[in-house]
């Protein structure tokens, strides 16, 4: 019998040491300077949101094959929202087919960043596996003629930080799109809630390079723990000089229902190309992103901020997608 038992504890304390030994070999198989292996990669959720916008199960899971962080999910949010179809977005929240893989091993391709745009490229997903899409389809052309969704014309209309247009969100900068898809273009205010740590450094989700996303939080010195939390700042600004042949006044809007009067002006902000990046103007670089220590990642990683004030989520991405 003591044989037995003899045996039974060589068993688990090979095995304890060949799962040690296997879990150290998965996060030091990057041969780059960064490896995610080990964070978040192990969730599966279901949770009933009775939201009168929801009535539906909020489904999402995270895992990993030791190569790639894998999400699978419905897209539905886990939280409150608000009142969807509305006034300004006549699009009713449904379930989407989410399946997407994020390397574990992500690297830094260019420094400047590379833009992500068009309708079949996702930039980041929360950890809900609601997706991340800071940028709109609205367009005006240079005679002040707008449109909400298939805009024409060289002015790229913001969905958040100006009166002027209202694309309907709600109180977590998110909308739907006219396929059901619920999407955040900003701070995903009730998600961090629900992660339960408002005033803390909360990781929110991935960028598709397979960086990881915080919201609004980190540390005052990004290569020390101790020191003091704060909101960190982007390093845009308005530009002083509108660009040429920006329109100033609303002429036309084309298509949808509106409010908004002919020749109503349009403020500085209401558009993309109404804001410069500013080296060292706040924390953050041009991706709105930044390299420092984090909670999951003690030794450091770069990783991307969901600010307040604008670009309120990257638009750009530093690793290879």
């Amino acid at each position: 019998m003591k044989s037995l038992l003899k045996l039974f504890i060589l068993i688990f304390i090979l095995s304890c040491s060949k799962n040690e030994d296997s879990k150290e070999q998965n996060n030091s198989d990057c041969s780059g300077d960064y490896s995610t292996a080990g964070i978040l990669d192990d969730i599966n959720k279901e949770i009933y949101n009775d939201d009168e916008s929801v009535n539906n199960y909020s489904r999402y899971s995270w895992t990993s094959d030791g190569i790639d962080r894998i999400l699978s999910g419905n897209g539905i949010p886990n939280h409150e929202v608000g009142t969807f179809p509305n006034a300004k977005n006549p699009n009713t929240i449904s379930e989407q087919n989410v399946n997407e893989r994020f390397t574990l091993c992500p690297e830094i391709i260019t420094e400047s960043g590379l833009e992500v745009v068009g309708p079949a490229l996702s930039i980041a997903y929360a950890l809900n596996s609601v997706k991340f899409d800071p940028a709109t389809a609205g367009r005006c052309n240079d005679a002040g003629e707008c449109s909400l969704a298939r805009g024409e014309g060289n002015w790229n209309i913001e969905a958040l930080g100006h009166d002027t247009f209202d694309f309907g969100d709600d109180m977590n900068h998110a909308h739907v799109q006219p396929n059901g898809a619920y999407h955040y273009h900003g701070m995903p205010e009730l998600l961090i809630e629900f992660l339960g740590d408002k005033q803390g450094i909360t990781l929110v989700g991935w960028a598709s390079d397979g960086f990881p996303v915080y919201a609004r939080y980190g540390y005052s010195n990004p290569n020390d723990s101790n020191s003091i939390i704060k909101p960190l700042k982007p390093s845009y600004r308005l530009k002083q000089v509108p660009d040429a042949n920006r329109p100033e006044k609303l002429t036309a809007l084309i298509g949808g229902k509106s409010t908004i009067n002919p020749n109503t002006p349009i403020p500085m902000g209401a558009f993309t190309q109404d804001y410069e990046y500013v080296e060292g103007l706040g924390d953050l670089d041009q991706c709105n992103g930044r390299f420092g220590v984090t909670p999951e990642f003690p030794e450091g990683i770069y990783y991307y901020v969901v600010t307040d004030d604008f670009p309120f989520f990257t638009r750009c991405l530093k690793g290879d997608i």
